[in-house]
C-alpha cells in the first residue's frame, strides 16, 4: 500500500500536478526515490517521452505492453534497467545529476541495510529496514506487469485502458484511470474519477476497454481453454490414428 501510494504521488510529480512548486516537487521526488528504492528522475524522462509518443516505436516505457503477460511478468527487472538507461540518455543535465544523486542515495541505503543484516538483524529496526528493502525491490519488479502491460496491452485507438471498479481504484489510488490520464495528463489523480464520469458521458468509445476483465470474459476464456484441452485429449485417442483409419 505504501508503494502504491508513493508511486502515485511520484507520478503526479512527473507532471507537476502535486500542487507544489518545482523545488518542492524535486525534493519530494528525491525523498520518494530513496523510500521506493528507484530513481524517479530517470523514470520521469522516459515517462514524458511515453506521453509524447504513446505506443510509438521509440516508446521504451510501453515495450512490455506489446509482449505476453508472462513476458511482462518475468521481464520486470530488465525493463527497469532499460528505463534507467533510456532515462539518463533523455534527461537534461540537471535531471541527470539528480538521477545520479538518487542512485547514490539508494546505494547508501542498501549498504546500510546490509550492515544491519550483519550487526543488527535481530533488532526490530533491522528487520523493518530489511523487510522494506525486499518489498520495494519486488514491487519495482512488478511495475511492468501492473502499470505498463495492465493498462496498455492490446490498445490501438484508445491508447490505454481504464477501470471502473471502485474498490480496485481505491486500492490503486486511481492509477488505473489511464486513458483519462493520457487524454488529460495535467489533471491531478484525485480528480480523475470526475473526469472519468464526463468521458463516459461524452466519449464512451474511449473508455470501453477495461483493465480487469469482466466475469463473463473470464468464464468465456476458461471455457475456451477447457475445450482446447478436451479436444487435444480426444484427438490423442488411438482411434484417430491415420494408419488405423486405413485398415478400418
Amino acid at each position: 500500500m505504501f508503494f502504491a501510494a508513493a508511486f502515485r504521488q511520484a507520478h503526479d510529480g512527473y507532471h507537476h500536478s502535486l500542487g507544489a512548486g518545482r523545488r518542492l516537487t524535486t525534493a519530494i521526488l528525491l525523498l520518494l526515490s530513496v523510500l521506493l528504492m528507484t530513481s524517479l528522475h530517470s523514470i520521469r524522462a522516459t515517462h514524458m517521452a511515453h506521453h509524447r509518443d504513446p505506443l510509438g516505436d521509440h516508446d521504451v516505457e510501453v515495450r512490455l505492453a506489446k509482449a505476453s503477460w508472462q513476458q511482462a511478468l518475468l521481464g520486470g527487472i530488465t525493463y527497469r534497467l532499460a528505463i534507467y538507461r533510456q532515462g539518463l540518455r533523455l534527461s537534461s543535465r540537471r535531471h541527470r545529476m539528480l538521477a545520479w544523486l538518487e542512485f547514490g542515495l539508494i546505494a547508501l541505503v542498501i549498504m546500510g541495510a546490509l550492515m544491519m543484516s550483519v550487526f543488527a538483524a535481530s533488532t526490530v529496526l533491522g528487520q523493518v529496514v530489511l523487510y522494506h528493502l525486499v518489498v520495494m525491490m519486488l514491487a519495482n519488479a512488478s511495475v511492468g506487469i501492473i502499470a505498463v502491460w495492465g493498462v496498455h496491452h492490446d490498445c490501438d485507438e484508445t491508447i490505454a485502458r481504464t477501470e471502473r471498479n471502485p474498490l480496485v481504484n481505491l486500492l490503486t489510488f486511481n492509477l488505473l484511470y489511464h486513458v483519462e490520464h493520457h487524454l488529460f495528463p495535467a489533471i491531478p489523480s484525485n480528480h480523475l474519477p470526475t473526469l472519468a464520469k464526463r468521458l463516459d458521458a461524452a466519449a464512451p468509445h474511449l473508455t470501453n476497454a477495461p483493465v480487469l476483465p469482466s466475469r463473463a470474459t473470464v468464464i468465456k476464456r476458461m471455457k475456451h481453454h477447457w475445450n482446447a484441452i478436451k479436444d487435444k485429449y480426444q484427438n490423442s485417442d488411438d482411434s484417430e490414428c491415420p494408419i488405423r483409419k486405413r485398415f478400418a
